[in-house]
Formats: structure tokens, sequence, C-alpha cells
């Protein structure tokens, strides 16, 4: 049986860690280094606009880059031509929160040159889960798992976190079956973190980092609720 996580989200014994003022951090990106991943901390982090980079189990920077790259969920998406053939016509079943350490693993298992994702990173996130603070969306093929993306959600904001396919555009039907779910639920920011040519393809853009945190402070003011659509 799947385990719906909670909502509201329950808050969890706060942190002792204290996180830089990213206003303050000039061109700085990298804020902090650590590998405290519990959900006191990873709270703590988001909420400031900052989120852990593991470049090993030992290795964690924690990071607010500038720019910072967002989807815009106040515009109606623009898929490209292909995309909304696939969204038409796709043969998968679309989830939410059924699945979602195996999400999170296969995040990693699927990346060719190694994985950022440290099984330490793995339990500290799915607490965060079981808080109801983390959530995940998964692309079914029969039984097996071939896509899904997972990120935090703190008020109006979601914090996407990294995706994966083991089909041809999984990732994509994730990716824009969240953002249905975001714009339906209420949500007002999405970030992505950092641009790639993946993310740009999909119609993000980027902000700087200022106005990605007046952004966020408005967002976590915000009553949100991911529910499946």
């Amino acid at each position: 049986m799947v385990e719906v996580p909670p909502y509201p989200p329950i808050e969890p014994p706060p942190t002792r860690v204290t996180f830089p003022e990213p206003r303050r951090a000039g061109r700085r990106e990298i804020l902090a280094v650590g590998v405290d991943f519990s959900p006191g901390t990873l709270l703590a982090a988001y909420r400031k606009g900052i989120f852990p980079w593991p470049q090993s189990r030992s290795l964690v920077p924690w990071c607010s880059p500038d720019p910072r790259a967002i989807f815009p969920l106040e515009e109606e998406p623009h898929w490209s031509r292909s995309l909304r053939r696939t969204l038409r016509r796709h043969p998968y079943r679309v989830t939410l929160d059924t699945a979602f350490e195996e999400t999170m693993r296969a995040c990693g298992e699927t990346r060719p040159d190694g994985t950022w994702i440290t099984p330490e990173m793995v339990e500290g996130y799915a607490a965060l889960h079981r808080l109801g603070w983390a959530h995940s969306v998964e692309v079914w093929e029969s039984d097996a798992l071939v896509g899904g993306i997972y990120g935090v959600a703190i008020g109006g904001l979601f914090a996407g976190e990294s995706m994966f396919h083991r089909r041809t555009d999984a990732s994509k039907i994730a990716f824009a079956s969240l953002v249905e779910q975001l714009r339906a639920g209420g949500f007002v920011l999405f970030d992505v973190q950092v641009m790639n040519d993946h993310l740009l393809s999909l119609g993000c853009t980027e902000i700087r980092r200022g106005a990605y945190l007046d952004r966020l402070e408005r967002a976590l003011t915000c009553s949100a609720k991911l529910t499946d659509t």
C-alpha cells in the first residue's frame, strides 16, 4: 500500500545549522559545505534559496546560483509541437507520490557519469517525503518505472531536484505533468536551479538571484497543495 504524504506537512525539529544570507553573498554561489541532510536542515536551506549539490559522500556544497533557473508558472506552457503530440498520444500511466524513493534513486542510477545522489541524501529526502514536504511524479509502462521527477514543496514553492527517463520523452512527460499539477494547485514558483539544454527546451528561463529571492519570499507566504490532476 502506498503511504500518502500528510497535508499540511509536518514541521520537523529545527536544525542547528545557520546558513549565510544569499543576498550578502556577492559573487559566491557556494555558501556552505556539510553533510547534514536532516529534514530541518533541508527545509532551512530551501527557505533561504539554498540547495545541496553533493560532489561525493564527504563533499557537499550548499549552493545559491546566480542566475537561477525557473519555469514560469504564471504563463500557459508553450510546449514544442513534438512534446504536445507526445502528451496527447503517449501510452504511459502518470502518478503522484507512489514511488518517491525509487524515483529519486533512478535519477542517480540513470546518469552515465555517476551520481551526486548519495545514500545519505536519499535518506534525508525520503524523511522529508514522509513528513509531506517532498514529492515525486512517476511515469509507468505497465508496472515498470520509466520516468520521473522529484522535488520539495514549501508554501507556493516547488524546488525541482532531478528527473530521469528510461524511455524516450518519459522525463518530459513527468515534467509537463508536474507543471500542470503545480498550476492547478496554486504554486507560484517552480525552481529548477541551474539551466541546461534540456530545461531550456522545456521553456525554462533564468533570473538573477536577487529576483529569485524576492519571488521566493512571496512564494513561502502562499498556500498551495500538490494533488494529482
